[in-house]
């Protein structure tokens, strides 16, 4: 297992990632021939990302389209039912399937959640928040070593949507991300669209915390729409990635990119799926924003 250590001992380090610079899409089974058609392959994604858990058995359709999308597009993997921040430990068969997976397909990333889905007597459908403190950093810590020992490769962990904060926190998110980075030698799978929302329902600064991530710990970021609210209390967002992305998710990406250089970016669309032109229109935005990235990156390296 990955030592746990001093959380102020050492910077973080760089993450690495095969991913290349460049957009992604969440793959869903409505778009396999999309992906796969030549009269589309000038509107194809650079990459697809899957949830593990919808192939976790062994053969039938969904595998014979992943085999033949694997053949074609670098893969990532984007579990969401590990549940690393459990009391009793993580989900060990999705880990067990997962790392079949790996195997299997030899994805470039794996990434799972800064959550907890469950407790010695159930699973919940949920990815639900972690109090900062340090005791839970270092049981987090703990259960991340335990994925990155058994898949034999480093992993990235996603900052969550919250709804909630918890009163006894002993840290700030971003100082948590970046004290278990250090800790686990995980990366960052950076959601800015998780940004929004969490910042906007638990009352953070949304320009603070794009401005406190270290892009060096950023393996992946994402990039999703979500639903609004309207209480008495203030509005609620809800991450339901069921829409376009937001012009302050937008914005928030361009603030992040400028400063950290081109990051493999995906789409994430789960709910009310759309049309695939629908979609590749905001790879196509993305991909905007990571060329210009790349351009002033070129324009300052020939400077010095």
């Amino acid at each position: 297992m990955i030592p746990i250590s001093d959380p102020d001992a050492s910077p973080a380090t760089p993450v690495p990632c095969s991913l290349p610079p460049l957009s992604g899409i969440g793959l869903k089974s409505v778009h396999y021939t999309h992906v796969l058609d030549d009269d589309t392959a000038a509107k194809r994604p650079s990459w697809v990302e899957v949830h593990p858990q919808n192939y976790f058995g062994d053969g039938g359709p969904a595998h014979r389209w992943l085999t033949a999308i694997a053949g074609v597009y670098p893969l990532s993997f984007h579990s969401v039912g590990l549940s690393l921040g459990s009391a009793d430990g993580l989900n060990r068969d999705d880990l067990e399937n997962i790392a079949a997976l790996c195997d299997r397909y030899q994805p470039a990333m794996v990434s799972d959640h800064l959550s907890w889905s469950g407790n010695a007597h159930d699973r919940y459908p949920d990815l639900l928040p972690i109090p900062y403190t340090q005791e839970a950093l270092h049981h987090f810590a703990g259960e991340i070593g335990k994925v990155q020992d058994r898949l034999q490769r480093a992993i990235l962990i996603e900052n969550p949507s919250r709804y909630l904060s918890y009163r006894d926190d002993e840290m700030g998110e971003t100082d948590f991300i970046h004290a278990l980075c250090r800790t686990s030698g995980c990366g960052l799978l950076f959601d800015i669209n998780n940004v929004e929302v969490s910042a906007t329902n638990v009352g953070l600064d949304m320009q603070d915390y794009i401005d406190a991530i270290d892009p060096g710990i950023v393996g992946e970021i994402h990039l999703a729409g979500h639903a609004r609210e309207e209480h008495d209390s203030g509005p609620l967002l809800i991450d339901d990635h069921g829409s376009i992305v937001s012009d302050i998710t937008w914005n928030l990406y361009r603030r992040f990119v400028e400063r950290a250089g081109p990051k493999p970016t995906l789409i994430e669309w789960d709910s009310n799926i759309p049309e695939y032109d629908v979609l590749m229109a905001e790879v196509a935005k993305a991909d905007a924003v990571l060329t210009n990235a790349s351009l002033e990156e070129s324009r300052h390296a020939l400077a010095r």
